[in-house]
């Protein structure tokens, strides 16, 4: 069994939180996956279901962002889940709005649901950031992260991300997380089309046949028309030519 945590803080006034982007995951897997009902059990809610084959139970703990790891130290007991096979949905300050990353271990970069999880059940378990941007100034960091996201944000990538994180969820359970990464980007921000190179040119009909004469090193004459006028030989008068040199011709004429 594999064990997916979305974090984030319980109660309606933190629903659109952007650090209820975790909680806002799971939703969306049990919502795509037609899990069981949520039931509230360990701390928290949980609802169980497959994907891809496998047996799969997504919390969401409601001890508060800072307590999380007791929540989630509660299922892996009483399962018995390697904590290998816990997989955390959560907010990153460092990652661009809509941009997303896939980590084992390490540290918890000042993440408090990171902090609970690492102190209560160890850090080898598979992270995945969900990027909300930082407002650019520390001081505004709070704000920022227990701020809702806008209709802008929901419009341009945060549906998009939600959708993309379900939708390839059964790769990083199997363990291919570079597809998985790469599956969610192509999802939230397609690439552009190819530009179409423009048509090459025809070739001329008698150099499309290869109709150049090669035999003979000497181009003939054409054959003079006796009936010609006199001044047949010479070049036409280009047609621009001639009625530009008409026209100033009668503007002269009228202006005499």
């Amino acid at each position: 069994m594999f064990l997916v945590v979305g974090l984030g803080n319980p109660g309606s006034g933190y629903a659109g939180n952007r650090h209820n982007i975790g909680f806002m995951a799971a939703d969306e897997i049990v919502r795509r996956y037609s899990f069981g009902p949520w039931r509230r059990k360990f701390q928290g809610q949980v609802a169980e279901g497959d994907i891809g084959g496998s047996k799969v139970l997504v919390l969401k703990p409601e001890t508060f962002m800072n307590l999380s790891g007791q929540s989630v130290g509660e299922v892996l007991r009483f399962y018995k889940i390697p904590i290998e096979d816990v997989i955390v949905l959560h907010d990153e300050l460092d990652l661009p709005p809509g941009k997303l990353r896939v980590k084992r271990a390490g540290g918890h970069g000042g993440h408090n649901g990171l902090r609970s999880i690492d102190a209560h059940c160890g850090k080898e378990y598979r992270r995945v950031r969900l990027g909300i941007g930082h407002p650019g100034d520390k001081a505004r960091v709070h704000g920022h992260v227990l701020g809702d996201f806008s209709k802008s944000e929901q419009n341009n990538w945060l549906m998009a991300l939600l959708e993309g994180v379900a939708q390839e969820m059964p790769r990083l359970i199997k363990g291919d997380e570079s597809a998985f990464m790469s599956k969610v980007a192509n999802l939230v921000s397609p690439p552009k089309p190819k530009a179409e190179k423009p048509a090459k040119p025809q070739k001329a009909a008698g150099e499309a046949n290869g109709a150049k004469d090669n035999a003979s090193p000497v181009s003939e004459k054409p054959a003079q028309d006796k009936t010609a006028p006199k001044n047949a030989g010479s070049e036409p008068k280009d047609d621009a030519s001639t009625s530009m040199a008409a026209a100033l011709a009668k503007a002269f004429r009228l202006k005499k």
